[in-house]
């Protein structure tokens, strides 16, 4: 992985490194460190070897919050350097003045920019982070808006570091790319001068000494204008010869590459927007840019399709209950489950909502003595939601509003984390649950919709755009629905939208990827 990455960049042995600035924001235990080291000593043997050693001192720089691995790396820079021959006071004073304990992010940058930043970013949640450093970290690195993971940071600030042509090359966390989180970093990108170069995933490849759960991607960026790009996705079977074959591949001008442990295809530009950025091969790509640009999103105002998410409480184990007597029978909101979608037919598993809302706002509890006593009851762990610290007198609320209006509405339920996407038409009298999404419309015939999201040409949408769990299980979520295009509805033949809700009905994917096709005029799929 580590040579991968470097061959990647161009920081090889065969270019003067001598003359270039590598930066490794996070050195850790050394392993991208170490094999610079090596690379930049072979280096100056093969194109300056009657340069000072002395005059390397601004040819690296590494940092690191832990001292113990600032001085773990300082020992192997010295071992590589003295190998080579470099007296051995003098590699001392260069390991020195190469790495340096501090936090990246934090560090007023003020030295000469870099050719290339290249590393392993920690991976670290906003909820481990004490809050003032997470406060600093914001401060300093404006794209770790929302539920930015500090890996983010890192991007930023190692892209603003970036001399004129310069490199960036990360092995970590893909999930920015298509997050919600991620946008600004994006926008960064397409608006700021920065151009992708190679994207290489990671999810199911040991690209780690030990395994770990954070869905890694090589990515490659440069501070350049946007040209061809290269996507790839590895899989578990992704070996050194996998590896050496893609970097040469990457190097030429053949559009696309197969191996025993890759794939990948170039691509002729980057995405130019802020929004997710969409994974495939060039054909899909090309396939998706058409449909937006001629069909209608599945969320229109014109034929009232929205999609959102269910309700949300803080409190799951007090507010859902399958006790229909929790309190009184009007507080009592049936609720759809993920589970009451298994079987691809709404079968209700008998929970309910202890309803705070009526469709005027929150409800006087006085009113209410049952439904009182039960929250009353309840009263530490309802209070102690900091949604209730923040509400004051109606520490009884639950996150969300509840709409009574939804009610009223037969809805196409989605549950989030699926290998195949997965709807279910649920009828009216059931409000959905915060692990569904949902979706209503005004003009859609709900089962020919259904069909509709039952087919691959939905299901392909949804998988470029959302982000993957291991095995290629697939996001549900409203960001990317919302995405997905749709054929005009008023443009559908009666005997397609007849087809759709027959296939909806039969729980027939086939049939209804059949009939999705002939909704969109299509074909075939795009592989």
């Amino acid at each position: 992985m580590v040579d991968l990455v470097l061959d990647l960049c161009g920081y090889e042995a065969e270019h003067d490194l001598t003359r270039l600035r590598a930066v490794e924001p996070a050195v850790g235990s050394g392993a991208f460190l170490e094999v610079m080291v090596e690379r930049l000593v072979r280096s100056r043997r093969k194109h300056a070897p009657d340069l000072p050693w002395q005059d390397l001192r601004d040819s690296l720089r590494g940092w690191d919050v832990q001292r113990k691995h600032v001085l773990r790396c300082r020992a192997k820079a010295v071992e590589v350097l003295t190998a080579a021959g470099c007296p051995e006071q003098t590699a001392r004073e260069l390991a020195e003045a190469w790495l340096r304990v501090g936090d990246f992010l934090l560090i007023d940058h003020r030295e000469r920019a870099a050719d290339l930043v290249i590393g392993n970013p920690p991976y670290i949640r906003i909820e481990d982070i004490e809050a003032d450093l997470l406060a600093a970290y914001r401060k300093a690195c404006p794209t770790m808006g929302g539920r930015a993971d500090i890996y983010v940071g890192f991007f930023e600030r190692g892209l603003d570091l970036l001399a004129p042509g310069g490199r960036l090359g990360f092995i970590c966390a893909d999930r920015w790319m298509r997050n919600q989180y991620g946008k600004r970093l994006r926008e960064k990108v397409v608006s700021g001068g920065y151009a992708m170069e190679t994207s290489l995933i990671m999810h199911d490849a040991p690209a780690f000494v030990d395994e770990v759960s954070a869905y890694p991607a090589i990515t490659v960026l440069r501070r350049d204008t946007q040209g061809p790009a290269v996507l790839g996705d590895a899989t578990r079977s992704f070996e050194a010869a996998d590896a050496d074959g893609f970097r040469d591949w990457a190097r030429g001008s053949r559009m696309s590459f197969r191996s025993p442990g890759v794939t990948a295809n170039r691509i002729p530009t980057w995405h130019g927007t802020s929004e997710s950025w969409p994974d495939g091969s060039p054909a899909v790509l090309a396939w998706l840019e058409r449909l937006a640009a001629e069909c209608p999103p599945l969320q229109d105002e014109r034929t009232g399709t929205r999609i959102s998410i269910g309700v949300a409480t803080g409190a799951d184990a007090v507010y859902v209950t399958r006790d229909a007597q929790a309190a009184e029978a009007e507080r009592m909101l049936p609720l759809s489950m993920a589970t009451d979608t298994k079987s691809g037919s709404f079968v209700w598993s008998g929970h309910y909502l202890v309803n705070p809302w009526d469709e005027h706002g929150l409800v006087d509890l006085d009113r209410w003595p049952r439904m009182a006593e039960y929250f009353g009851h309840h009263s530490a762990a309802l209070r102690g939601r900091s949604i209730a610290r923040r509400s004051g007198g109606t520490w009884f609320r639950t996150i969300d509003r509840v709409s009574m209006e939804l009610l009223t509405r037969s809805t196409l339920l989605l549950q989030d984390m699926k290998a195949h996407i997965h709807p279910v038409l649920a009828p009216a009298g059931f409000y959905p649950h915060h692990n569904l999404y949902y979706l209503v419309s005004d003009a859609w015939d709900m089962e020919a919709l259904g069909g509709l999201l039952l087919s691959e040409a939905v299901e392909k949408q949804v998988s470029a755009y959302c982000v993957k769990m291991r095995g290629n299980t697939m996001r549900f979520q409203a960001q990317y629905l919302r995405r997905v295009r749709v054929p005009e509805l008023a443009g559908i033949p009666g005997p397609v939208l007849n087809e759709l809700k027959a296939a909806f009905r039969a729980r027939d994917r086939a049939r209804a990827t059949t009939a999705a096709l002939r909704a969109y005029g299509l074909d075939s799929l795009p592989d």
